[in-house]
């Protein structure tokens, strides 16, 4: 046999192996486009100014925006654009869909689950407030969902209820190019929302970290955080772990944008990762009043080579989508007849802006509530979570409906016996997190506190003082005994307030409804105008 002849079969060998070789398509460029939300927060129809459903007036005076129906019609819209100009699409969603209207004081999660089934999200980020009814109500929507739920940093492997129900990350696969996405969700979750004694929630640091190597070692090069840690965390995350791209945040409520007014910084915000490389991170307000378009433009390796975008205003004037506006009709029919209940009126707007971080009058009202509600009971101090309001409440007439999307949480009014001291460690606890706009400031009736941010955490209080019988003032004694009213998930330690758990005497969780006390206080003072008076300084 020839030389010749004897190699034909390895000739030919080799011929199939370069043709396979040339079938495998070579590494190519990017170019990706990333819808996004975060915090719609049950927000499934338009609202006004305040975070409030708008009313037939408000719409007429084309002073309304956003509404889910309006949100799918932009995501297609922009989808089709993006698409047509060549790029690959994700829409993302970062997390709090649930609380904060009537359709989940209602439907506790069963709404939010069919509209998002319907936006055709890609990926969603577990948000604090999923697990505001506990883990099993949240495990209905993990079931549903029709697309994966993630977070790297909610540990279950002792609760049952959503084991196995959602996962850490997830690779998708566009124009033929793999993109891992990671979930991420607020490390405090356990302190501001219900999840149960089960559910741990290690920093997320240290649990992305290593899922980032282990999708880089299985050939994923280009890595997305979908987070709800909020936009101070996101920072500090994307500035420790090496190795992400592109950060779509939720949490804060942080409206970034480049051309909106009253935004809180540009769209995106770059913070330099561990190797040099910048990292966009987007965030869109909250309440579905704005999406996020982010253009991200990757080389064959996979780095970022150019990121702009904006925030996208949800106009009143955008047409809605009829099918999903049809859904939410639906879903609404029951709900009407409470919502429209007038309660009373406002004299002045009220305002939700400023109240994590600062004295507001929306603040001091729910608070001189409380304060008149637990009258009989003595006390002389009431303080209300910040985080806790949910929506403002427009100047004019008051419904029913409007109380419960401000307060949607159905908390109890709780009394509570405090020394002075302590009450003075929980103030601190309640300014420790207002550079981050920490949903635990502390809104205030009967009390004055001054307090300061160029102090570290557990030095910020410089006063409190309390009111006495005659309208004046009087410093907090640390050693008396004082009667203080508030709402019963921080009596139980929410918010960081663990001095009202750990150091209360005589607690009582099982007072009035705080939105029955809100109600009351304006059918009986209406129309109310309790205003800002200084109760709260920072100096």
């Amino acid at each position: 046999m020839s030389t010749l002849r004897s190699l034909r079969p390895f000739a030919l060998a080799g011929l199939v192996l370069l043709a396979a070789c040339a079938a495998e398509p070579p590494p190519a460029p990017l170019k990706l486009t990333i819808l996004h939300s975060n915090d719609v927060h049950s927000r499934l129809q338009m609202v006004n100014a305040f975070g409030s459903t708008c009313s037939a007036q408000e719409a007429q005076q084309n002073k309304c925006l956003g509404g889910v129906a309006r949100m799918a019609t932009l995501f297609a819209q922009n989808r089709a654009a993006a698409t047509a100009a060549g790029r690959q699409v994700l829409v993302l969603n970062a997390g709090d869909n649930f609380q904060g209207s009537l359709f989940y004081t209602h439907y506790k999660g069963a709404a939010e689950l069919e509209i998002n089934n319907m936006l055709g999200y890609d990926a969603m980020a577990i948000g604090n407030h999923e697990f505001d009814d506990g883990p099993a109500n949240f495990s209905r929507y993990l079931r549903g969902a029709k697309s994966p739920v993630l977070s790297a940093n909610v540990d279950a492997s002792a609760e049952p209820a959503i084991r196995g129900q959602y996962r850490d990350a997830v690779v998708l696969e566009r124009g033929g190019v793999k993109i891992g996405i990671i979930g991420a969700t607020t490390e405090d979750t356990p302190e501001i929302s219900s999840p149960g004694q089960n559910l741990k929630f290690p920093r997320a640091e240290g649990v992305i970290a290593p899922i980032v190597a282990r999708l880089k070692a299985d050939g994923v090069n280009h890595i997305i955080m979908v987070s709800h840690l909020g936009l101070f965390r996101d920072k500090e995350v994307a500035a420790a772990v090496d190795g992400i791209d592109v950060v779509v945040g939720g949490h804060s409520h942080t409206l970034l944008a480049n051309d909106i007014k009253g935004s809180e910084g540009p769209y995106p915000v770059r913070v330099k990762g561990p190797s040099g490389r910048e990292v966009p991170i987007v965030q869109s307000g909250s309440f579905s009043r704005w999406i996020g378009r982010i253009d991200v433009d990757f080389d064959v390796a996979g780095n970022v080579v150019a990121a702009n975008g904006n925030s996208i205003t949800v106009e009143q004037s955008v047409r809605p989508d009829p099918t999903v506006q049809a859904v939410v009709d639906r879903l609404d029919a029951p709900l009407a007849q409470v919502r429209t209940q007038v309660v009373g009126a406002a004299a002045i707007p009220y305002a939700l802006d400023g109240c994590r971080a600062r004295e507001c009058a929306l603040g001091n009202l729910v608070a001189e509530a409380m304060l008149v509600a637990t009258r009989a009971a003595g006390t002389t101090i009431a303080v209300q979570n910040g985080g806790g309001l949910r929506a403002g409440i427009a100047e004019g007439q008051v419904t029913l409906g409007a109380v419960l999307t401000t307060l949607p949480f159905q908390n109890n009014v709780a009394t509570l016996k405090l020394k002075g001291s302590d009450l003075l460690a929980a103030m601190e606890n309640g300014v420790s997190q207002a550079a981050e706009n920490g949903g635990r400031f502390p809104q205030l009736a009967g009390a004055r506190l001054t307090w300061t941010l160029t102090k570290p955490a557990g030095q910020r209080v410089i006063s409190l003082e309390v009111r006495k019988p005659d309208g004046s003032f009087t410093p907090i004694d640390p050693n008396a005994v004082y009667t203080i009213a508030t709402n019963d998930f921080m009596r139980r330690g929410g918010d960081g307030y663990v001095v009202f758990r750990d150091r209360a005497i005589d607690p009582y969780d099982f007072g009035p409804g705080l939105d029955d006390a809100l109600a009351t206080y304006i059918r009986s003072n209406s129309p109310v105008r309790v205003s800002t008076d200084g109760r709260i300084v920072n100096r």
